[in-house]
């Protein structure tokens, strides 16, 4: 038996971001997965491996390498393949093009949380960052969020502009306390290790999606904007102990478990109380959104 290889071309012409986030609601809805991560280090390399099964969906087990010193050459920074099993006999289903089901998983992961948390009249969403992911935000959170204006904030001005010129109504900016203080909606996607982003710069009914930080020396937003916010995760199993975002300040005692809302399981408690509070989302990507999303890619590209 033949196993489809789905590309990013073919699977890209066939998805669409409101569609993949009904698909990942849906997912949560069926059984908790199994999951199970490692990551090994050399310096600043990470191999992560990222395996998750799921009762009724299957399997998928998905490896990357992260080399930042790929920056700027033709080789990504991020590598890696995904491998979809089938639930009854486990049998190889389909190999899915890594770079599409991370950029669909990660930003359709961060549309899901924004379109339950962020208010429904956002606006103004400041994207932090300028690489590959921030690309894909400024993609779903246009489909998420038509008619809203976008700013791009990057350390260095010309990415942020290149970003900028490629997509309409949106421009670059070099001021990020001024342009946080502008947004509805700030999106976060750096490779930073200390925060970027200060709690007193935030203004009462902000949305705050932070998906940079993947490792537990890893932050984007400070102490002051997790005490000031109401704190919600993807996956309780795959952030609190694994992702410095959290895994700091729960260690150093700045918040509690019991400060995290909710994750993706608990829908019910998914929502923003009112207009005026600030809301925190942190995307920490595990292998069961990665199984979700290649199940939804494998599905619509059966359907031709």
């Amino acid at each position: 038996m033949s196993v489809p290889m789905i590309s990013f071309e073919a699977g890209e012409a066939r998805l669409d971001w409101i569609a993949l986030t009904e698909a990942l609601a849906a997912g949560h809805r069926g059984p908790r997965a199994e999951i199970g991560d490692t990551f090994l280090y050399r310096g600043g390399d990470t191999l992560l491996s990222r395996a998750a099964w799921i009762d009724g969906m299957g399997i998928a087990v998905k490896t990357a390498t992260i080399f930042p010193g790929n920056d700027g050459r033709e080789t990504p920074v991020v590598n890696g393949g995904v491998n979809l099993y089938s639930d009854a006999d486990g049998t190889l289903e389909a190999i899915v093009d890594f770079h599409l089901v991370t950029k669909w998983k990660t930003a359709g992961d961060s549309l899901m949380a924004a379109r339950r948390l962020a208010r429904a009249d956002s606006r103004r969403i400041l994207i932090v960052g300028a690489g590959a992911v921030a690309r894909s935000l400024r993609e779903a959170y246009g489909a998420g969020f038509p008619g809203a204006e976008f700013m791009v904030w990057n350390r260095t001005n010309a990415a942020a502009a290149a970003l900028a010129a490629e997509y309409p109504d949106t421009r670059m900016v070099t001021d990020l306390e001024e342009a946080v203080a502008e947004a509805d909606i700030v999106t976060c996607a750096t490779m930073s290790t200390e925060p970027l982003i200060l709690g007193e710069w935030l203004r009462p009914g902000t949305h705050l999606d932070l998906i940079g930080a993947f490792r537990p020396d890893m932050r984007e937003a400070d102490d002051r904007a997790l005490q000031r916010a109401r704190v919600f995760v993807d996956s309780r199993d795959t952030v609190l102990d694994h992702i410095g975002e959290l895994k700091i300040p729960l260690a150093e005692g700045a918040i509690e478990a019991a400060d995290v809302q909710a994750d993706y399981y608990e829908f019910s408690a998914f929502q923003r109380g009112s207009d005026e509070e600030i809301t925190l989302f942190k995307n920490g990507g595990g292998a069961h959104l990665d199984l979700m999303t290649a199940r939804h890619v494998l599905e619509r590209w059966s359907q031709g």
